[in-house]
């Protein structure tokens, strides 16, 4: 109880209010209020209120997490690999460097030092098994980039046979794994590596070699560091790849080379004779490999989606492509994605407005029902539920089709000629009527929890008044079940927009959704950066209808019930 200064309930004797109150009469000043343990009111009440936010946030900490894990994460992820583009810059690195300086109009392919660049990337890529990958990706945007990729990967290792043959007809010295580990490695790292079981010591490099070698002691680690993580063996026991023999001429071939370290001799004597060695053109050999290294829009194309992020993704989904010449139209016979989203958008209305069609005179006789009727036909309501998706898809193309029950009921009744049979499945009425039946209990539910709410005494009432039936259910029951159809549609909507099993197996080419193609991008093409924005665009697509949605009706007008 607060202890007041007059009145009836006045507290006297030594209490904290009471003694800050007369300490501040002394000052003149008036007190403030105190709980009591004696600390400010107003502080104490700050304290209370942080202590339930607190406990309320631990409260909802696990749905928290579990929402941002499950849904929040992958929604980012989605977006993120919608605009993703790293496989190019990462994969051809020195390529795609080389090409800033490459005009793209010219109508020429780039010089020799681009192929030389796309030589050590393409080598490196194929041995990791990666090119494959990146022949993939860009085969979205150029068809015949993936077989280009594929080929030159095979052939690209005997490129640097002929600087490989020359070094080992020089001293067969460089035919020993040995040898260049002494060069290249460390004095530490080739005491540890000698005699020691594969993989061995990681591998570290001589600390002056990269200045007398420097593409070599590159390409040497990446080839160390390969053998030993990726094949398990020792770079002391494993003769280097034709690449390095490749690097080694080219640093050779430096003006002012000196070099002063283990086999000092043996290098010298290698620089002196490679002025001498067969210099082949790297750019003859891929096109020799490949007549498509030639052409220069697949160079445009390299160049075109070297950057990290492209737009790329979003414009095909949108029947667009990222040309070297600016975003350009698909050709006509390659626009499809504009008919599937207007194709999905017009199907998941029709089946909605059939569910509720459908579902109103239902979801009316379970409200009106007495209740243990209403709970029976309920029953029949949710078997649907306990039946396996798949089961009752496969069953509609069972009936739907043109040998099927319906067709032959038809024809036993007289109604259709054998020969004319309907039809009915692998089109877009094929999945309005299974995706329909599926759905339908999604707009049932919702619209006989707001049935049962409505009082029976408004409709008697409006009798009473004189009002007809139709008059009755249109201007009083109607408008209370509003809300039921709001949430019924939304929930119909939302799913139906998104379906993909029942379409792929009786829509046929005519009545699959966009969701279909997300799916095959994933699990058949792999192209993961295109379903990722095909899907982002129908995430947006699904808020702009919802928006839209409670700008017209208002979110708040939906219940399910109460």
């Amino acid at each position: 109880m607060t202890d007041r200064t007059t009145g009836p309930d006045q507290m006297t004797g030594a209490t904290p209010d009471n003694g800050m109150r007369n300490a501040n009469r002394a000052n003149g000043k008036p007190g403030p209020m105190l709980s009591a343990d004696g600390t400010p009111l107003k502080r104490s009440l700050r304290r209370a209120q942080r202590r339930q936010k607190i406990r309320a946030l631990m409260l909802i900490a696990p749905l928290l997490i579990f929402v941002l894990l499950t849904f929040i994460a992958p929604i980012a992820d989605m977006l993120f690999r919608s605009v993703q583009n790293q496989i190019v810059s990462d994969t051809l690195p020195r390529t795609v460097a080389s090409l800033e300086r490459w005009d793209g109009q010219s109508g020429e392919v780039p010089d020799e030092q681009t192929f030389r660049a796309l030589y050590l990337d393409m080598f490196i890529a194929a041995e990791r098994k990666e090119h494959t990958r990146l022949g993939s990706r860009l085969n979205y945007e150029l068809t015949g980039v993936s077989s280009l990729f594929r080929r030159t990967g095979r052939d690209v290792d005997d490129f640097g046979e002929v600087y490989e043959d020359a070094f080992n007809d020089l001293d067969p010295k460089w035919e020993d794994p040995t040898t260049w580990a002494r060069i290249l490695g460390s004095a530490d790292w080739v005491g540890e590596a000698e005699g020691a079981e594969a993989p061995g010591p990681d591998f570290e490099l001589r600390d002056d070699v990269a200045s007398y070698l420097p593409l070599t002691a590159e390409l040497y680690g990446i080839f160390a560091e390969f053998i030993q993580t990726e094949d398990g063996d020792s770079p002391m026991e494993e003769e280097p790849w034709t690449l390095v023999y490749t690097a080694l001429y080219w640093d050779l071939q430096r003006q002012g080379f000196a070099y002063s370290g283990p086999e000092a001799d043996l290098v010298r004597a290698a620089a002196q004779a490679a002025s001498g060695f067969e210099n082949v053109s790297l750019k003859a050999l891929f096109i020799d490999s490949d007549k498509d290294w030639g052409d220069p829009e697949v160079w445009a194309t390299i160049k075109t989606y070297a950057p990290e992020y492209t737009p790329g993704y979003f414009l095909n989904a949108v029947d667009r492509q990222l040309t070297p010449d600016g975003v350009e139209k698909r050709p006509a016979n390659e626009q499809i994605y504009g008919i599937l989203f207007q194709r999905t958008i017009f199907m998941s209305l029709t089946i909605t407005i059939s569910c509720i069609l459908l579902g109103y005179p239902v979801a009316y006789i379970l409200a009106n029902l007495p209740m243990r009727t209403a709970n029976l036909l309920m029953i029949l309501v949710l078997l649907p539920f306990w039946t396996s998706l798949l089961v009752r898809t496969s069953a509609w193309k069972v009936m739907l089709q043109q040998q099927g029950v319906i067709n032959d009921t038809l024809v036993w009744l007289g109604l259709v000629d054998d020969a004319s049979r309907l039809v009915m499945i692998n089109n877009q009425f094929g999945t309005i009527v299974a995706m329909t039946h599926i759905l339908l209990p999604f707009m049932i539910l919702p619209l006989y929890s707001v049935m049962a709410t409505i009082p029976p005494s408004y409709v008697r009432a409006s009798k009473s008044l004189g009002a007809t039936n139709w008059t009755t259910f249109w201007r009083v029951y109607f408008p209370q079940s509003v809300p039921g159809i709001g949430a019924g549609s939304i929930l119909v909507f939302i799913l139906s927009i998104g379906y993909y099993i029942t379409p792929e197996i009786v829509g046929g080419t005519t009545g699959t959704f966009i969701s279909n193609r997300i799916a095959y991008h994933i699990s058949s093409s792999l192209n993961w950066g295109l379903a990722a924005a095909l899907g982002s665009i129908l995430l947006a697509v699904v808020l702009i209808l919802y928006y839209l949605y409670d700008r017209i009706v208002g979110i708040d007008n939906v219940k399910l019930g109460g």
